[in-house]
């Protein structure tokens, strides 16, 4: 079975208050990409990986990959205005017969390999993708102009994570074609789901952090 890996790295990253696109903000002595990238290349669940970079920084990020080694890179492509359009020319360069795709968010770059493992196996479960997710622990309100209008129950409710897995023929038909409701979408399961696919969800790791802020990044890097 063919396992390719798109590794979306084209955030801008603006609340991270740097010059530089979040993919090459530092995190210890390397770009913050060098992370999920190296875990990536160094899993045995992944046989091949397509990098999609921000605009004007596919050179770095190959010379990123060839500096730390990791050999399954097979291409880096430019990102989009939208992450869905990212994901989109990610897949673009997977070949037909791959069979399965995972897509995860360079933005959490401490990728667990059993997290890897988990979602993978679940494809051979008969779901279409599968997703990491933690359960929400906090009290949620729905809020309108700052007041609060509903406390929503949180059973059933839990907050996702990448790396997300798909069935790679799936994951093709539900990000084409390119809609307005396609665009606005925050992870490819919903893609999937609004397609008719079946989504399981399996166990995340609080190590998944998404760096957004610049204590987000101080934090990711205390756990190194």
């Amino acid at each position: 079975m063919s396992v390719w890996a798109v590794l979306v790295a084209a955030g801008r990253g603006e609340r991270l208050g740097e010059d530089r696109p979040k993919a090459f903000a530092r995190l210890g002595e390397l770009p913050l990409l060098a992370e999920p990238l190296r875990r990536l290349d160094e899993s045995s669940w992944v046989d091949e990986i397509v990098v999609v970079a921000p605009s004007e920084w596919e050179e770095p990020a190959i010379l990123l990959a060839e500096e730390i080694g990791a050999s399954k890179v097979s291409a880096c492509v430019s990102g989009g205005a939208t992450r869905t359009e990212s994901v989109r020319a990610g897949v673009a360069e997977v070949p037909e017969d791959a069979a399965v795709i995972v897509v995860h968010d360079a933005a959490r770059p401490l990728l667990p390999e059993d997290v890897l493992e988990r979602v993978i196996a679940a494809l051979g479960e008969g779901y279409d993708g599968a997703i990491p997710g933690l359960p929400i622990v906090d009290t949620v309100k729905r809020v309108r102009d700052g007041a609060v209008v509903e406390t929503v129950s949180r059973d059933g409710l839990v907050f996702v994570q990448t790396p997300q897995a798909f069935v790679a023929p799936v994951l093709r038909a539900a990000l084409t074609p390119l809609s307005d409701s396609t665009q606005s979408a925050t992870d490819c399961a919903a893609l999937v789901e609004r397609n008719g696919g079946r989504v399981t969800v399996v166990a995340g790791d609080e190590r998944l952090l998404k760096v957004t802020t610049r204590a987000d990044l101080e934090r990711v890097a205390a756990w190194l």
